[in-house]
This record gives structure tokens, sequence and C-alpha cells, in this order.
């Protein structure tokens, strides 16, 4: 299963977000979105997930020999400021989704405490307010219903941002559990985490999208390779929007 995203423009007024952005994101990989500040990495990831309409350009899933636009139940969003509500508890919140999304999730079975088996959350936490949770047991409970759905497209913005090193780590063996069977794109600022999770990464500079391989991902000088890149104007960019091994000696 591929994701393709085909020439996404996205302005708001007179500022040009997405001039074009193009990109084949595989399932089996987990991909790093990089940009610098303001760059259109949330406005690249609402537009993939349904959140915002993009002004042209067509997303679609491929598979095989088949393909079909990409609409907003195939993508599981998880949001760097997690939207809960806060009044109920972690167990009630999962309950009443598994209840509402009945159908959807079916196979799941009612079994909730292995799901926070899943996710670690301890079972003094399962039954506390979400408004007590900290940061990082909120993402938990936002990829527990990821898990719940199994949309085919993951998106996470800024997962791993101020979780402490235990919860990080669980975060990290989870994607690379699941990665086999999704397109995960998660977008992040920390050069240094992407390469250490990241099969390739995808850089958003000017409006549109690089693709940067594993090759480079392993050489000793991709922190400054990917400055160059997010830095200068696209003339360091090889036309086929992949930086190759020798990118950095351009």
């Amino acid at each position: 299963m591929e994701l393709v995203v085909e020439n996404l423009e996205k302005s708001f007024d007179s500022k040009h977000v997405l001039t074009g952005a193009d990109m084949v994101f595989e399932q089996g990989k987990i991909y790093g979105l990089l940009g610098r500040n303001g760059a259109g990495k949330t406005t690249l990831f609402n537009c993939l997930s349904g959140e915002l309409e993009a002004d042209r350009g067509r997303v679609k899933l491929v598979q095989g020999n088949s393909s079909r636009d990409l609409h907003a139940e195939d993508v599981g969003y998880v949001h760097s400021l997690p939207i809960l509500p806060e009044f109920l508890t972690g167990y009630e919140f999962i309950r009443f989704y598994i209840d509402v999304n009945q159908a959807a999730i079916a196979d799941q079975g009612g079994d909730i405490d292995v799901l926070f088996d899943l996710m670690s959350i301890e079972e003094s936490d399962r039954h506390k307010l979400i408004k007590h949770y900290s940061h990082g047991m909120k993402n938990k409970l936002q990829m527990l219903l990821v898990l719940l759905m199994k949309p085919p497209v993951i998106l996470l913005d800024e997962p791993l941002t101020s979780l402490d090193v235990v919860v990080a780590l669980e975060m990290k063996q989870l994607l690379r559990k699941m990665k086999d069977d999704h397109v995960l794109i998660f977008s992040t600022h920390i050069l240094q985490l992407a390469a250490d999770l990241c099969d390739e990464l995808a850089l958003l500079h000017q409006g549109k999208l690089t693709r940067v391989s594993a090759e480079v991902l392993k050489q000793p000088d991709v922190e400054q390779q990917v400055i160059e890149l997010l830095s200068e104007a696209t003339a360091l960019v090889p036309e086929s929007g992949e930086v190759d091994a020798h990118a950095g000696d351009a």
C-alpha cells in the first residue's frame, strides 16, 4: 500500500504554504516529516486528515493496481496537544469510544484492560480523570484510539515531544511494531530523533516535499545535509525530488 500525494497546494490569503507538494509514502516504513518553524507541517497533516481542504492536488491510496482517494476515516491523527474529554476517566473514555465505534472495531472484543496493557498504562491510572494525566499518558490514550481503529494511514504531530525518557522509548517501540501494517508519518523538529527512528525523511521546504533516503540517514554528515536543504534555495535538491548519497557534495 502507498499513500500518494500529488501536487498539493494550500494557501491562506496571500500566504502560500503548500506549493505543489509531491511524495509517495510506503507501507512498512516510518517517515519523519521535518521542516523549519512555519514550513507547513501541521497544514500538510490537516490536509491529509481532511481537517483542511487543499486548494489543489490529490491524495490517494494505492494498493496493487487499484487506487482511490484518501478519506478522513483512512487516517488516524495523533495531535501534538491531545484533544480528550478531561471530565472522563481513561477507562470511561475508551469504553465510550468503543461503544460509539462498535461496528468499526468489533474485532477488538471488549477487554479494555488488555488495551491498556498494550500501552503500558498502570491499573492505578486507568480510572483517574484524564485531566490528571500527564502529557505522555494523554498521548498514549490517543495512540490507543489509533490501535482500535487500525486506519491505513497514521499521522503523528510531534508525538515524542515533552515525554519522559521511559515513555518516549515505549512510544518508539510501539511505532516500530506498527509500521508493517500502516503508512506511518510523524512530524518532528528533532533531527536526531528522526534519524534514530525513521526509515526515510520527508523535508518540507518552500511548500514542497523532498525525500531523504535511508542511505543518507546513515551518513555521518546527514545533519549538515538536512540543514543545508532546509536553509538554502531549492537548487540543492535534485530534480527527482530525492536526496542521494552525494547530495552533500553539491
